[in-house]
């Protein structure tokens, strides 16, 4: 073979290994970013808290005779819970789980908000003497009554569950969930291990650490301690 024929081929060698090259190294270079873009999006969804809606605009009165706005609490991460004194089974246990929090958190910038579906004996006399029974040691921790219609239309624009008020037997009933609300007044939560916001969090005790089987006496508190965890977020 000629020395022009081998410098020909040497040449076809060296332009095609390039195109070789590249065929190998672009999907390579896709399956990196897609790896990376699925790392950098569980990340995301760890690290950020989902914005469900504005906060309901609230006014009622708490335990200090004192009117208290959703306006109020601008500039404060709180939680709202609903919830009645004279409640023998859950409320104690939500009251609990909320002075924890209250403890672990410790911040001036920290409230909670009890909005009672009893506002006929939850005056506020009555849920002063609440308030010192749970041991509420917080100014910004707000035990609230009013008018049980308005109360009723609340926990709807919540969308967390209260008893139709005209029915004896479901009256008195209500959710144990929590809603988290950031400083600018928006309602917010975390996202659960299928990347799908968890809306609200529970105030009940469970007999299982995954959250599964609610139990008053419960020694695992699963939501409570992601509840600290997104507060902590949200403070920062």
């Amino acid at each position: 073979m000629s020395s022009k024929k081998i410098l020909k081929n040497m040449s076809k060698t060296k332009k095609e290994t390039p195109g070789i090259k590249r065929k190998v190294i672009i999907p390579i270079a896709i399956f990196a970013l897609l790896f990376l873009g699925i790392g950098v999006g569980m990340g995301y969804f760890k690290k950020n808290l989902y914005t469900v809606m504005k906060v309901p605009d609230f006014e009622l009165t708490d335990q200090d005779n004192k009117k208290i706005t959703s306006k109020d609490m601008l500039g404060k991460v709180y939680l709202v819970e609903f919830f009645f004194s004279r409640c023998p089974t859950i409320c104690p246990v939500m009251n609990r789980n909320m002075r924890f929090i209250e403890d672990e958190i410790n911040s001036p910038e920290f409230g909670i908000i009890s909005i009672s579906i009893d506002p006929e004996n939850d005056t506020p006399a009555a849920l002063k003497e609440h308030a010192k029974s749970v041991g509420a040691k917080s100014p910004d921790w707000h035990f609230l009554t009013g008018n049980r219609d308005y109360i009723g239309k609340l926990a709807d624009q919540f969308n967390i569950y209260v008893g139709d008020k005209e029915d004896d037997s479901e009256s008195l009933n209500h959710s144990g969930m929590i809603a988290l609300v950031d400083k600018e007044g928006n309602v917010r939560c975390r996202y659960n291990k299928d990347n799908m916001p968890i809306l609200y969090y529970s105030g009940l005790n469970y007999e299982d650490p995954e959250g599964k089987t609610p139990k008053l006496t419960g020694k695992y508190h699963p939501d409570r301690e992601i509840l600290i965890e997104d507060i902590k977020k949200l403070l920062k």
